[in-house]
């Protein structure tokens, strides 16, 4: 994809001086040399999530108190698009993440999680989708698919990040609104993976289909609150991370029917330094252990791995934003072990909220900031 740079001259000094910073020495163990890095857009008001779209139309980028904006193909930002639902942006609330349908090329539909609100004042994670308009102003006819029922979120634990696998079928992370126990509740649809036919019904094959007191959406459970998904291009399996407590961030590959432990198993204890109630140890019989975790939690958001032709020293990478570590995590690949961890971008000083692999082969990622920025990663030249 054609992206072309518009840097503010203030902006453009300053980004020109951290990354001669962050390119005077690469770290212990780097696979690579000097960064490139270039601010696409800027003035985006906490931005979570984002899209490209197909030839020159550039991308979508949701902001979380419920925008959805186009970026150009020239980086210029556009007035917010027509027909996005009312969020309840509040907290960790508000528009989330976004995905475009697999058969966009045909049916242009695009979909979107956000925080919903309930009758009650509380709020859950709803999944919706509209046609793009010819025109690139609007989502037309947008209707909602999915929703967590119940709805228990007071604002925060929301998940939420969407992914289509190769058959079609729609994953949704949800976060289980920071009441731990209903995580480990079928009949809630808290702290779960869903599994969903790309209109919202649900797949016969979903592993509990048929249970009494089980909801018939869901993949996996024992999830806290997953801000990371992604398909991974060598398998095909479904690569999920999830927010731990005061320690214990996780990485994780959610298979059908598989429990993940939450909060019966964890790494953490709770921010009051006390241990978590409900929890048994950090292996409990029963549930999976983490794929991979992290003692000390980076806060994490967003996931994308590197499968481009562009840069192939971050092939069979896993990249990972990091929230109050405020980086881009990227995690090396033999097969699905992962067996070298490096931290870029840490000299920006920013909370990296979302991270995708360009169709270009460049990585793009999003700062969750009151003027967040878009900008594109690349290993330099030089």
């Amino acid at each position: 994809m054609r992206t072309a740079v518009i840097l503010r001259r203030c902006g453009a000094l300053l980004l020109a001086s951290l990354l001669s910073a962050a390119q005077a020495a690469p770290g212990p163990g780097s696979a690579h040399g000097p960064l490139e890095l270039q601010e696409v857009a800027s003035g985006l008001e906490h931005p979570w999530a984002l899209a490209f779209l197909p030839g020159d139309e550039g991308m979508l980028v949701t902001e979380r108190p419920g925008r959805l904006r186009r970026v150009t193909a020239e980086g210029q930002l556009s007035a917010p698009l027509a027909g996005v639902p009312e969020v309840y942006a509040r907290g960790q609330g508000g528009l989330l993440d976004i995905a475009l349908s697999p058969r966009f090329a045909e049916d242009r539909l695009v979909y979107l999680s956000y925080a919903e609100q309930g009758v009650d004042g509380r709020a859950g994670t709803a999944v919706g989708r509209g046609r793009l308009s010819t025109d690139l102003g609007a989502l037309e006819g947008f209707k909602v698919i999915f929703r967590q029922q119940p709805k228990l979120s007071s604002g925060i634990h929301f998940g939420s990040r969407l992914v289509f696998d190769r058959d079609g079928y729609l994953f949704v992370t949800l976060g289980e609104n920071n009441q731990r126990p209903t995580a480990q509740d079928l009949d809630k649809l808290q702290g779960k993976v869903v599994r969903l036919h790309a209109d919202g019904r649900i797949p016969e094959d979903n592993p509990f289909v048929g249970r009494p007191g089980a909801r018939a959406e869901i993949w996996s459970y024992g999830h806290r609150n997953p801000q990371g998904a992604a398909l991974n291009p060598w398998t095909g399996a479904l690569w999920t991370h999830e927010h731990g407590p005061r320690g214990g961030d996780e990485i994780n590959i959610a298979q059908a029917g598989r429990n993940y432990g939450w909060p019966l198993a964890t790494h953490g204890i709770n921010y009051s330094l006390l241990p978590i109630p409900e929890a048994e140890g950090e292996r409990v019989a029963g549930t999976e252990p983490p794929h991979h975790v992290w003692a000390k939690s980076p806060a994490i958001s967003g996931m994308a791995f590197y499968d481009g032709e562009r840069f192939p020293a971050w092939r069979h990478s896993l990249f990972i934003g990091a929230l109050v570590q405020q980086a881009l995590i990227r995690l090396q690949l033999d097969g699905d072990r992962v067996v070298g961890e490096e931290r870029l971008l840490e000299e920006l000083g920013a909370r990296i909220r979302d991270v995708r692999t360009g169709p270009d082969g460049y990585l793009y990622v999003l700062t969750d900031e009151g003027n967040g920025k878009l900008l594109r990663v690349g290993l330099s030249a030089r």
